[in-house]
C-alpha cells in the first residue's frame, strides 16, 4: 500500500505530506537566506577565479574526503556517515517527490531491488559507524572534542532514518510474502520479528517507518542551518572556495584592489565573505586545537575557538541588525589580543582541517587591527621599528649585513655588477645572528666546492617581509617588498636561492615580478640536485644516527620533504624519523613573530622544547638536523633550557655537507 495513502490525524496523507513540506522547507530557505545575507556584508573578495581547479579540489575533498583519514579511529566512520546523510538525502528527495505526486509512474526508491540492496547494506555499515562514534565520545574523545547535546541529537537523528529504512525493509518482506528478502538481507534478519503479523499489519508497519524517515528528515532539515551541523551545509561550498585550491597553501593574498588590508578587522563586517562561510563550515571535531603547538605549550590560542567566536559573534549580533552601542568588540572582547599573538603562523590547524577552513587568515586580519592601533608588544614595536628604519629585525646598518662574507675567505660576487646563475637572498638570521654567521659561511663554501655561480645583493638587500606581514603590519611588509624589488630589478641573475624558509614563501608566492617570475629555491633543493648529479664531491662520509626536523615554512607552506633527507642519505647518515614529521611537524614556535615576542604568561613547555625532547628520546639519535636559521636559534636555545647539552647536537645541514666535502686534514708525518 502507497504510504500517502493513509489518512493520518484526519487528513489525507498526500495534503499531510505538502503541508510539512513547504513548512520545513519555507523555514529551511529563509534560515539560509539570512545566513546568506550575513555573508554579503562581509568584504567583497574574488574567490570564483579558476573555476576548472576549483572543481577538481572539490571533487577530490569533497566525495574523497581524504584529510578524514588523517585520524585513522574515526576517519572511515565519518567518511561512512557523511556518504549516508548523502545516499539518504538523495533517496527522501526521490521518495519525496514520489509521495508528493502518486500519480507519476515511478516506484520509491525501496521498491527498486539494486537501490533497496544498497540502502540496505549502507544502512548497517552508518549504523556501526554511528557506533564508533558514540562510543568515541563517550569512552575515548580525543582533546579539544566538542561534545555538545548538538551533536549527539544529530547522531541520534541520522541513526533514526537508518533503523526506520531496515524497519521498514523487514515490515516490506512480510507484507510481500518474502519477495524482497533476496535484496534486502540485513532488514531479513529482523524480518522475523514480524512473523506473526498479518499482511495488512505489515503494510501498516511499513508505511509507519516510511513516515518516520520522511519526518526526521523534514525535522533535520529544519534543524540544520540552526545547529552546529550547518557545516554539512556550508562545507562543501568552504572547500569549493578554498584558497589553496588556485593559489599557494598559505598565501594571504589581497581580497581586492580596492580593500585596504592595512587596518585590519575590527568589526565582522570587515572580515571577508570567506572567512566569515568558514565559520559556519566549521565542524568543531578539535583536529586544529590538536595540532596547534600554542594549545599543546598552554598558551591561550585555541584555532577552533577563533573560528568558533566569530561564527558565534556573526549569527548572535548580524541576524538581530544590532551594530554599535551594546555590541561586544571582536578584538578585545570575543576574541582576545593574547589568543592572536600566540599564533606562530605554522599553519598546522590548516593543514589538518577536514573542511578547509583558513584560520591563520582569519588572525592575521584580526592582528592587522591590533598593530594599526599600536596594541603590539614592546619587542614587537622595537623589531618593526628596526624593520623600518634600517631593513632588518636587528637594526644593524646595511653595511653589516654581508659582514659574514668578508670573514668566509671567499671573494663572492655583488649579483647588482655582473651576472650571476643564483642570486643568494639570504636573510636576515643568517646574515647578523651570531649563532648562524659561521653556517652561512659554510654555506657558502659548500656552494663554491659545487662550483655554483652565485652572487649576493650586499647591502642592497632587506627583510623578504614574510613575518612582518603575518604579525600584521601590511603597510611595511609592502615598504620591505617594494625596496626588494627595486634592488632585483637592478641585479641580473637566473634563479633566486635562500638558506631561510620564511624568505622562500614570501618571495616565491607573495612579490609580483615584472615579466617571468625567477624561479626560487630553498639551499636543499639546490645541494640536494648538485650531489645527484655528482658536481658536489663527497671526500668523505659521515655515520650516525640523525633525526631531521621539517620547518613549517619549508614543508607545510612549500612541499619540501624529500630534499633534505635525500641529502642525509648521500651523506651516509641514518635518518630516524620523529613521531611529528613531513606534515604532521612540529611547529619551533618561531613564526608569525613569534621569535620576536616574550611570554607574558606561564606556559607549560614551549613548542622547540616539546621538539627537543621529542628528538631526545629517540634511541641513539644525538643530533636534530635543521634547515632554517630560525630553527636553529630556537632549537639550541631549547636544548639549553630542557638540561640536554651533551645528550643532542643541533646542526644545520648546511654544516654536515660541509664536513663531508671539506679536504680532509693531513696526517702528521
Amino acid at each position: 500500500m502507497d504510504p500517502v495513502k493513509f489518512s493520518l490525524f484526519g487528513l489525507p496523507g498526500v495534503a499531510l505530506l505538502w503541508a510539512l513540506a513547504l513548512a520545513a522547507f519555507a523555514v529551511f530557505g529563509w534560515r539560509i537566506a539570512r545566513l546568506i545575507g550575513l555573508l554579503r556584508q562581509g568584504r567583497y573578495e574574488n574567490r570564483f577565479d579558476r573555476l576548472p581547479r576549483r572543481l577538481g579540489h572539490f571533487l577530490k575533498h569533497v566525495l574523497l574526503q581524504p584529510r578524514l583519514f588523517n585520524e585513522r579511529s574515526i576517519g572511515l566512520p565519518h567518511f561512512l556517515i557523511f556518504w549516508g546523510f548523502v545516499v539518504y538525502a538523495l533517496c527522501f528527495n526521490w521518495a519525496l517527490i514520489r509521495g508528493l505526486a502518486p500519480f507519476l509512474p515511478i516506484p520509491y526508491p525501496d521498491e527498486v531491488p539494486a537501490v533497496a540492496l544498497f540502502l540496505d547494506v549502507f544502512a548497517v555499515l552508518v549504523l556501526v559507524s554511528l557506533g564508533v562514534a558514540v562510543a568515541r565520545r563517550l569512552f575515548y574523545a580525543p582533546p579539544h572534542l566538542h561534545l555538545s547535546f548538538d551533536a549527539n541529537l544529530i547522531l541520534s537523528l541520522i541513526g533514526m532514518l537508518m533503523v526506520s529504512t531496515l524497519v521498514g525493509g523487514a515490515a516490506r518482506i512480510v507484507a510481500e510474502g518474502g519477495r524482497s528478502a533476496a535484496w534486502t538481507p540485513f532488514s531479513g534478519l529482523l524480518a522475523g520479528l514480524f512473523s506473526g503479523a498479518s499482511r495488512e499489519t505489515a503494510h501498516h508497519i511499513v508505511a509507519a517507518a516510511w513516515w518516520v524517515h520522511m519526518l526526521t528528515v523534514l525535522g533535520f532539515l529544519v534543524y540544520l542551518p540552526f545547529s552546529k551541523h550547518l557545516h554539512l551545509l556550508a562545507s562543501p561550498f568552504n572547500v569549493f572556495f578554498n584558497a589553496s585550491a588556485t593559489r599557494a597553501v598559505g598565501d594571504l593574498g589581497t581580497p581586492g584592489a580596492k580593500e585596504d588590508l592595512t587596518a585590519g578587522a575590527s568589526r565582522w563586517q570587515e572580515l571577508t565573505w570567506k572567512q566569515i562561510l568558514g565559520g559556519f563550515s566549521c565542524a568543531e571535531c578539535g583536529r586544529c586545537d590538536r595540532s596547534c603547538p600554542a594549545a599543546g605549550s598552554g598558551y591561550p590560542l585555541l584555532p577552533q575557538q577563533i573560528i568558533q567566536k566569530v561564527k558565534d559573534h556573526v549569527v548572535r549580533h548580524g541576524l538581530n541588525g544590532a551594530n554599535g552601542n551594546g555590541v561586544p568588540k571582536l578584538v578585545g572582547e570575543v576574541i582576545t589580543p593574547a589568543e592572536l599573538w600566540a599564533c606562530a603562523t605554522c599553519m598546522a590547524c590548516m593543514n589538518c582541517c577536514a573542511v578547509w577552513n583558513e584560520q591563520v587568515s582569519v588572525i592575521v586580519a584580526l592582528r592587522r587591527h591590533l598593530v594599526s592601533q599600536g596594541e603590539v608588544d614592546r619587542t614587537v614595536q622595537d623589531m618593526l621599528g628596526n624593520l623600518q628604519r634600517y631593513g632588518n629585525s636587528f637594526g644593524k646598518s646595511d653595511r653589516m649585513r654581508a659582514r659574514w662574507a668578508q670573514a668566509s675567505g671567499l671573494k663572492i660576487k655583488d649579483a647588482r655588477k655582473e651576472p650571476v646563475d643564483y642570486l643568494w637572498f639570504v636573510g636576515d638570521y643568517a646574515s647578523y645572528d651570531p649563532r648562524c654567521e659561521e653556517i652561512t659561511r659554510k654555506t657558502a663554501r659548500v656552494f663554491a666546492r659545487a662550483g655554483l655561480d652565485y652572487g649576493l645583493l650586499y647591502e642592497a638587500e632587506r627583510n623578504a617581509g614574510n613575518d612582518v606581514r603575518r604579525v600584521g603590519e601590511e603597510g611595511l611588509f609592502e615598504v620591505l617588498k617594494e625596496k626588494n624589488q627595486q634592488a632585483f630589478q637592478k641585479a641580473r641573475f637566473q634563479r633566486i636561492v635562500t638558506t631561510d624558509p620564511h624568505t622562500l614563501n614570501t618571495l616565491r608566492h607573495e612579490y609580483a615580478w615584472e615579466g617571468a617570475r625567477p624561479e626560487v629555491r630553498h639551499y636543499t633543493e639546490v645541494l640536494d640536485e648538485l650531489l645527484q648529479g655528482s658536481k658536489l664531491p663527497l671526500r668523505q662520509k659521515l655515520s650516525g644516527r640523525v633525526t631531521y626536523h621539517d620547518p613549517c615554512y619549508l614543508g607545510r607552506y612549500n612541499g619540501v620533504y624529500d630534499a633534505p633527507r635525500r641529502i642525509l642519505g648521500a651523506l651516509g647518515l641514518e635518518l630516524v624519523e620523529m613521531p611529528r614529521s613531513r606534515d604532521k611537524s612540529y611547529c619551533c614556535g618561531a613564526g608569525g613573530g613569534r621569535i620576536w615576542m616574550e611570554d607574558a604568561e606561564k606556559v607549560q613547555e614551549r613548542p622547540a622544547e616539546s621538539r627537543v625532547r621529542e628528538a631526545v628520546a629517540l634511541g641513539g639519535v644525538s643530533t636534530l638536523v635543521v634547515a632554517c636559521p630560525k630553527d636553529l636559534a630556537m632549537f639550541r636555545d631549547a636544548v639549553k633550557t630542557t638540561g640536554n647539552e651533551g645528550r643532542l647536537a643541533v646542526k644545520d645541514i648546511a654544516e654536515l655537507i660541509d664536513e663531508a666535502t671539506a679536504e680532509p686534514e693531513a696526517k702528521p708525518a
